[in-house]
C-alpha cells in the first residue's frame, strides 16, 4: 500500500493543461510513489492519457510543474529531456509495434537507440525481455502474425528493454480478451515488484485494475477526485467516484462536452435552455 510517508518518483504541483480553449487539467496535485502500481482511472476525457503525456514531456503544462525524480520536465531542455525518457518506458495503446520489424527487432529498438551496446548483448537482453512476458519462442515473428494479447505483451517487453525506472503503461487491456486481460494484469503487477519498478498506468477495467494497484487516482471534470487505496476507491461516497465506480449513467460527470448554450448555437429565442 501507498502511504503519505513513500517517497514520489513523479509529482504534479497545481499543473494546468489545456489544449486551446479545452481546460483538461485544472491545478492538479497528485503524486505517483516508488516502487508502486498506481492506477489512472475515470472518465473519458479525464485527462489521463494527457497526465502521461505531460510525464513523458511530450506536453508541457500551461503552469505548476510536473517533477519527476524532483526535477521539473517543463523545464527541461532537450537533451535533459532525453535523459529523463531513458529511464522511462512507454506502453502506448494497441502496443504500437513497428509493423515492419519482427518482434526481436521491436524490442531491441530503444536499445540501439539510445545505448551503444554490442549486438550480442543487445541479443542477450531482447532475449531475457521477452522470456520475461513468456514470447521468447515469438522473437522471428511479425506483429502482423501476432495475437493481441501477444502484442501488448511484446510492447511490455519493448517497454522495459532499458531497464527503466518508471513505466507508463497507456489502456494496457483496452481490447483484450479475458485471459489476455488477465495475463496483462498479471505482468504489471509480477514486473514491477521483480524489477523494482514504478509503475503508473491507464485502464477502465475496473476489476482488474483495483485488484493490481496499491495507489489509484480519480480524474473527472479536469480535478482529482479521489486519490487513495482500491478500497478507498471502491467504498467512497463521493457522488463522482461513485457514478464512475458503479456505472451510473447520471451524476456530476458531464454528459455533453463543453459548448455554448443551446440557444446561441440553435438560435432559439427566449433564456438559454442548457448551456454546457
Amino acid at each position: 500500500m501507498a502511504t503519505p510517508s513513500t517517497p514520489s518518483l513523479v509529482e504534479f504541483r497545481n499543473v494546468t493543461f489545456r489544449y486551446e480553449d479545452h481546460l483538461v487539467l485544472d491545478k492538479v496535485s497528485l503524486r505517483i510513489p516508488k516502487g508502486k502500481v498506481t492506477a489512472l482511472i475515470g472518465p473519458m476525457g479525464a485527462g489521463k492519457t494527457t497526465t502521461l503525456r505531460l510525464m513523458g514531456g511530450e506536453n508541457r503544462a500551461q503552469s505548476g510543474e510536473m517533477l519527476f525524480d524532483g526535477q521539473d520536465v517543463g523545464r527541461m531542455d532537450q537533451a535533459q529531456l532525453y535523459a529523463a525518457r531513458r529511464r522511462m518506458g512507454m506502453l502506448f495503446q494497441f502496443g504500437a509495434l513497428f509493423a515492419d520489424l519482427n518482434v526481436f527487432e521491436n524490442v531491441a529498438f530503444p536499445l540501439r537507440e539510445h545505448t551503444d551496446l554490442a549486438e550480442p548483448l543487445i541479443r542477450d537482453i531482447v532475449l531475457m525481455k521477452l522470456n520475461a512476458v513468456g514470447l521468447r519462442g515469438a522473437r522471428d515473428l511479425m506483429p502482423s502474425e501476432v495475437s493481441g494479447g501477444m502484442a501488448r505483451r511484446i510492447a511490455i517487453a519493448r517497454a522495459i528493454a532499458l531497464d527503466p525506472e518508471l513505466v507508463m503503461y497507456d489502456e494496457p487491456f483496452s481490447g483484450l480478451d479475458p485471459i489476455s486481460l488477465k495475463t496483462a494484469a498479471r505482468l504489471i503487477r509480477q514486473l514491477n515488484d521483480s524489477m523494482g519498478l514504478t509503475s503508473v498506468f491507464v485502464s477502465h477495467e475496473l476489476k482488474q485494475t483495483l485488484d493490481i494497484a496499491d495507489h489509484v487516482i480519480v480524474l473527472a471534470n479536469g480535478k482529482v477526485a479521489l486519490e487513495g487505496t482500491a478500497d478507498e476507491v471502491r467504498n467512497s461516497t463521493d457522488p463522482m467516484v461513485y457514478q464512475y465506480v458503479h456505472a451510473r449513467p447520471d451524476g456530476p460527470v458531464r454528459f455533453h462536452f463543453p459548448g455554448v448554450a443551446v440557444d446561441k448555437d440553435f438560435g432559439l429565442a427566449g433564456p438559454a435552455t442548457m448551456a454546457s
